[in-house]
């Protein structure tokens, strides 16, 4: 794009402008997951929607790929795009909560801390992730599973209503009372259809949960995940567990003696009564033998963050996903067999329940394809050096090859895919593909928004 043209766009626009020659340039272009060091023609850093609809114009007439920029966690780097144009939201980071009617409108470049900062003042919150650097924006458009899942459904579950600039440059907003089509596409179809500019969330008494990770012997593994796997499936829905793999982090809470130990792990949260929670917790706690935990009262916002110090921005990301229809005896060997190979500090396997309130929406009621699985699995490869690039991945790869096969679903969670699963999007969005396509032929016949899990126009 020729300078004249960024100082075209720079006069309709309030937020900075930045090309390849300018300033900032480098850092404005920059996403979460190192792997991807793309340049773009432009990035617009969005102040308003009069900015987002000027950058949808300017990729619209100038044939431009167009990539949106939430929080940059995609893990295949969608938020940023070769000779194109970004639209980056993070100027868009206001929460506003009306604590009386139980709603909080956010800004679509809202990270969850922000939303977790603003909502727990009013001892308030949604479900959302596990991290708070993640943008809200993409962790709801995918459907959002995080530690409230089971005890008040998916993100979307608790979306009210969304403000959207369609590929036509048109502000409108989403419902189930306008546009209720293009609202039932939001919830799980990702960034197909628009850029999200503000959401409004039903939020629930949640300010204290108790809760926290539980580290075993690895020895102990097999009865972890038994136990686990036994005991979610019945459990109160005010409780909020995973499994995971970890190698023991240097938190003054584990012994000195056992950091860099592989263990195995549960994260919990009670979000019921807190005098109820030592007992909502303690078959889990009784599951292995236990190296440490950090379990207690803790406000939310805490556990939401607790894994931030370990995954700041500019790790190498190579994850894979599955949706599980049943964690059989043979898929808990293959998880038996490479999760203890974790081979960083960083990197994981999450299986997260999808029970509880999660199946109490129709299947059809959402975009979200999946209700009827009892898990997501996701392998997390993160780590530090490029160098250690082909052996972090091969890790993943030979982990997802082996429980693939029990899975149960061709399907996987569209925020935890990888570049390369492109040929999964169809399993991925389910049976509602062909009619999140007729939807995405009405609102993006040109396929403006194709830099994504990407939804063909039918």
């Amino acid at each position: 794009m020729a300078s004249m043209s960024l100082e075209a766009v720079r006069e309709q626009v309030r937020g900075e402008v930045y090309g390849p020659d300018s300033d900032g340039y480098d850092e404005a272009r920059s996403v979460y997951n190192a792997m991807h060091d793309r340049r773009p023609a432009a990035v617009l850093s969005c102040v308003d929607v009069a900015d987002v609809i000027a950058g949808v114009e300017l990729a619209a007439s100038s044939g431009l790929d167009l990539a949106v920029r939430g929080g940059g966690h995609s893990v295949p780097g969608f938020g940023v795009v070769d000779d194109g144009v970004v639209v980056d939201l993070s100027p868009m980071r206001w929460v506003r909560v009306d604590a009386e009617a139980r709603r909080a409108r956010v800004g679509g470049g809202a990270v969850l801390g922000d939303l977790d900062h603003a909502t727990h003042a009013y001892g308030l919150a949604t479900p959302g992730g596990i991290v708070s650097s993640t943008g809200v924006g993409g962790l709801t458009l995918g459907g959002g599973i995080g530690h409230l899942t089971r005890h008040y459904g998916l993100t979307i579950d608790n979306l009210v209503s969304a403000d959207v600039v369609t590929a036509a440059g048109e502000p409108i907003t989403a419902s189930a009372s306008e546009h209720d089509d293009l609202f039932w596409a939001l919830r799980g179809g990702g960034g197909n259809f628009g850029v999200v500019t503000a959401f409004e969330f039903e939020l629930h008494p949640v300010s204290t949960i108790y809760g926290g990770p539980i580290f075993f012997e690895l020895d102990s593994a097999p009865d972890v995940l038994a136990s686990f796997r036994e005991h979610i499936a019945d459990a109160p829905e005010e409780l909020g567990a995973f499994f995971a793999w970890q190698i023991a982090p240097p938190l003054p809470f584990i012994p000195a003696d056992r950091h860099g130990d592989t263990l195995c792990a549960i994260i919990a949260c009670w979000s019921g009564p807190l005098d109820e929670g030592p007992a909502a917790i303690q078959p889990l706690m009784d599951a292995g033998a236990v190296v440490a935990h950090h379990v207690g009262e803790t406000p939310f916002p805490a556990l939401n963050s607790a894994f931030d110090p370990l995954l700041p921005a500019g790790l190498q990301h190579y994850w894979k996903a599955d949706f599980v229809a049943e964690l059989t005896d043979d898929a808990m060997a293959a998880h038996l067999e490479h999760g203890p190979k974790v081979p960083s500090v960083e990197s994981t396997m999450h299986l997260y329940p999808l029970n509880g309130a999660v199946q109490r929406v129709a299947p059809d009621d959402t975009a979200f394809a999946h209700r009827g699985m009892s898990f997501a699995a996701v392998i997390a490869g993160m780590w530090p050096d490029p160098a250690d690039n082909d052996a972090n991945i091969a890790w993943v790869r030979d982990y997802y090859a082996a429980i693939h096969p029990h899975s149960g679903s061709e399907g996987g969670y569209i925020n935890f895919m990888a570049d390369d699963d492109d040929h999964r999007v169809q399993s991925n969005y389910g049976d509602h593909y062909a009619r999140l396509a007729a939807i995405k032929k009405t609102y993006d016949p040109g396929n403006l928004f194709h830099v994504n899990q990407n939804i063909e126009p039918a």
